[in-house]
């Protein structure tokens, strides 16, 4: 899972099983804040901002 910064947004891809679902948001702290509860939802290790 990773954070992306894009036209003065910021995306969070999270694939799941056969499909991706990616959320957009404007203000990054709640792009990581979605991204922390998501690996921890997917009992991932880490997620990436890029």
């Amino acid at each position: 899972m990773e954070v992306v910064e894009a036209c003065g947004g910021w995306s969070v891809p999270v694939a799941k099983e056969d499909q991706e679902i990616t959320r957009s948001f404007v203000i990054e702290p709640f792009a990581l804040s979605y991204a922390e509860g998501q690996r921890i939802r997917l009992h991932l290790d880490k997620f990436v901002r890029l």
